[in-house]
């Protein structure tokens, strides 16, 4: 009874830091203000998240599996199977929520240090998703550039998805990642599934 109560309480404090998220974006949110939402003093939060790295890599991990059975995988959990389409509405969805984009895009890129807490999940996030991707763009090989294998452009893909949402987080009014990520289907003469 104990370890399910602990993990309902998680369950809370990572709703609540989606929430405070959404609100205030990465940078403004901090332990002390989800605490607050959760009925928790900081020091309480801390027994469950010690570091503010931690529950924000907790909130992209369950950010993912949201993701993925809202998108109606045939595999709950797998990317692999995805489509096109699939992952074209996934990048609208994604449009919708800046302050979840903004935690990903910042602690993605903070984990490239060698000693960052989410370190670990980002390589094998992006070892999961080129994986994925590959397999996805090999449903579509014979429409792929000639020369060009689903192993090459995988993480081309990747780093198309990835630096359109920077773009779009940076200048809104001007980027705009689901045209952008469409258009870039279209060079590599990928058709809707």
């Amino acid at each position: 009874m104990t370890r399910a109560r602990g993990a309902d309480r998680r369950a809370s404090i990572v709703r609540a830091a989606f929430e405070v998220i959404a609100e205030r974006g990465y940078r403004g949110t901090s332990l002390a203000a989800v605490a607050e939402r959760v009925g928790l003093t900081q020091q309480g939060l801390m027994h469950y998240f010690p570091a503010k790295e931690d529950l924000l890599t907790a909130v992209l991990e369950t950010r993912d599996e949201w993701d993925l059975l809202h998108f109606g995988h045939a595999r709950e959990g797998d990317p692999s199977a995805m489509t096109v389409n699939q992952l074209a509405d996934l990048v609208d969805y994604n449009a919708t929520r800046p302050g979840i984009v903004q935690t990903y895009t910042v602690l993605s890129a903070d984990s490239v240090t060698e000693d960052h807490p989410a370190r670990k999940y980002f390589q094998d996030r992006y070892a999961r998703v080129r994986a994925g991707m590959t397999q996805m763009l090999e449903r579509h090989r014979d429409e792929l550039p000639p020369g060009t294998t689903p192993e090459q452009l995988a993480p081309l893909a990747i780093a198309i998805l990835d630096g359109l949402q920077l773009q779009w987080l940076l200048d809104p009014a001007e980027v705009d990642m689901s045209a952008g990520f469409r258009t870039f289907l279209t060079l590599l003469g990928v058709k809707p599934d």
